[in-house]
């Protein structure tokens, strides 16, 4: 294997709280090595634009604290096409990029491995993603600030729902998953959650309304995972199927992403960035780091985008033990 001398550091796709500071992990856990740093500006986009600049440590001082990604974030659609790519690769041998580390989520590492394989160079995935979905890791950079930006919302939610005797149907990011409706809802002491895993031949709402209302409760919350319509569909679905219901709908939308990195995700993130740099220096190749049982882990690309994570099913038993 190619000595590595520099390296490359993007974040692609959503952006994620939390994302800085692995930025700021990579960066300064590389020039401890003697490497140079290349930050590529908005992910794919800037890689095939040639937006990219070498860092310092002093350039990602005073980030771990902040949201967002100080790299930019972008779609790109010219790098989905072979000529796209082609650019991009030409880029990184224009700057004498050794390796690729790509913090993002499922469609950002399937990007990365697509290159990986097209042009030999090697990758790192940082799992970068609210959503929580990728296979292999116990938790996604952002998932644990997103969770609780969630709950402090439904938190005031309750609120209103208790003083005007409402159903309200919150909707929540995670696209196919489940992870921050179900875990959201047991943190706020919602009465119910819908989400994909729980595709039983059980109607979530007929079930939720035949359990979790009763005389002694005139209000509930309901988590809603985004996927199938979202809190929209099931809100209209009341009205039409049980209309003596005050039925409310909040979408919280793209705030679920912002603000500033639990202390968790900066320690993950951290954590992960450093240990991408290990990865490297031990020959590791297209391969996620994780964190298992709190532990490091690598998973190779293919498994983390392509396996989907199972949610733990005793999560669900819980929530409705506990919305009785």
């Amino acid at each position: 294997m190619k000595e590595i001398r520099n390296i490359g550091v993007m974040t692609s796709g959503g952006d994620a709280p939390g994302m800085n500071a692995a930025i700021r992990a990579i960066t300064r856990a590389a020039i401890y090595e003697g490497w140079k740093v290349f930050a590529i500006y908005r992910g794919w986009e800037g890689l095939i634009h040639d937006d990219i600049k070498e860092f310092s440590t002093e350039s990602v001082s005073s980030t771990i604290q902040r949201g967002g990604t100080i790299l930019k974030t972008a779609r790109s659609e010219e790098f989905l096409t072979p000529e796209g790519r082609k650019k991009a690769y030409d880029n990184i041998c224009k700057h004498g990029i050794d390796a690729l580390m790509v913090i993002g989520g499922n469609g950002s590492l399937a990007g990365a491995q697509e290159l990986a394989l097209e042009y030999d160079i090697p990758v790192i995935g940082l799992p970068g993603t609210i959503d929580n979905d990728l296979y292999g890791t116990d938790s996604t950079i952002g998932y644990d600030t997103a969770l609780n930006t969630i709950v402090e919302c439904v938190d005031k939610i309750r609120d209103t729902a208790t003083s005007h005797d409402r159903i309200f149907f919150v909707e929540v990011m995670g696209r196919d998953a489940g992870f921050l409706a179900q875990n959201s809802a047991i943190a706020a002491g919602a009465e119910a959650a819908i989400i994909p895993e729980d595709n039983t031949d059980i109607d979530q709402l007929a079930d939720f309304i035949g359990r979790g209302i009763r005389k002694s409760k005139n209000s509930s919350i309901v988590l809603v995972s985004e996927k199938d319509g979202g809190a929209m569909h099931y809100a209209e679905r009341v009205r039409n199927e049980y209309p003596e219901y005050n039925v409310k709908v909040s979408i919280l939308g793209h705030l679920q992403r912002g603000g500033k990195p639990t202390a968790y995700d900066r320690i993950l993130a951290s954590r992960l960035g450093v240990a991408s740099i290990e990865a490297l220096k031990e020959g590791q190749r297209n391969i996620m780091v994780g964190i298992k049982d709190d532990k490091i882990v690598y998973v190779p690309i293919s498994r983390a985008i392509k396996i989907d994570k199972p949610i733990d099913r005793e999560l669900i038993n819980v929530l409705t033990i506990l919305s009785i």
